[in-house]
């Protein structure tokens, strides 16, 4: 992974940076790909760790987070809100672009390309227990999925995982094969990865899934929406910071962060 700039903690100047969120650490893999395809913006990070899993959460208590975290970084003069969470944009992603006047980019499951890519007709689509459930996934699968076999498979316990950056131990390796063998087992070849924490499993999921089975994770295809939906308010010149914060455990959150960000990170308390 390239270097990434260093983060302080000096109050930061937000205006026209690039808010981004999650439910938790998960985000980051998003983060990762809009700093790759835009090196010299501002980024703003939030990890709502304190109230992770969204998955496991009702649909009220996601938009009202949703709204809360994204009124917070309106109110901080950044330029665009992406949502780097498949439940928070399944259930809330309407809810924040009726209160922002801000370009709000979401992630969703990457069905449609799944489709295109199975030689088998049988596609994975691994996610939360909100998002599997959501209408907006329902939608996706009718919209994309004629004549292929969609299988949605929630993965309780796997946020839980990143979120304690806990990605190579026994246990982990025994929940990723849980739900990932049966869908192997029943013929997918194509496995959307439909949680941004879950492309830090990718290794695991990889492992069980075998060489042959491909794995979408949809953080490039955001990046070049933030890109698109900038235009020509893109910042070609700088270096780029980037500020973190998180309402859960700082402690805990840096040391996650600093390990799946792969460079120094200096995570904040978010202002209450």
């Amino acid at each position: 992974m390239s270097a990434h700039p260093t983060t302080t903690l000096v109050e930061p100047a937000f205006a026209q940076a690039i808010g981004v969120f999650d439910s938790g650490v998960g985000g980051l893999s998003v983060l990762r790909a809009i700093r790759e395809a835009l090196p010299s913006e501002d980024l703003v990070y939030v990890a709502d760790s304190g109230h992770a899993p969204y998955g496991d959460q009702s649909e009220a208590h996601i938009t009202q987070r949703t709204l809360e975290v994204g009124q917070w970084l309106a109110r901080q003069g950044v330029k665009a809100i992406t949502i780097a969470c498949n439940t928070a944009t399944v259930v809330a992603a309407r809810s924040l672009r009726e209160h922002t006047h801000l370009p709000v980019v979401a992630i969703e499951p990457a069905i449609k390309p799944a489709v295109a890519l199975t030689r088998t007709g049988v596609i994975g689509v691994l996610a939360t227990r909100q998002t599997v459930q959501s209408d907006s996934v329902a939608k996706l699968c009718a919209q994309y999925g004629q004549g292929k076999r969609i299988v949605l498979q929630a993965c309780p316990g796997w946020v839980e995982l990143v979120e304690q950056a806990n990605l190579h131990s026994p246990l982990t390796e025994s929940l990723v094969r849980e739900f990932v063998a049966p869908l192997v087992a029943q013929g997918a070849d194509t496995l959307v990865l439909g949680c941004t924490h879950y492309p830090f499993l990718h290794a695991a999921i990889q492992r069980v899934a075998g060489e042959g089975v491909q794995l979408l994770d949809p953080a490039e295809a955001v990046a070049r929406e933030v890109v698109r939906r900038l235009g020509e308010h893109r910042r070609t010149q700088g270096a780029g910071s980037t500020w973190v914060f998180t309402t859960g455990d700082v402690a805990q959150a840096q040391r996650v962060v600093s390990h799946l960000w792969q460079d120094r990170a200096t995570v904040q308390a978010l202002p209450s």
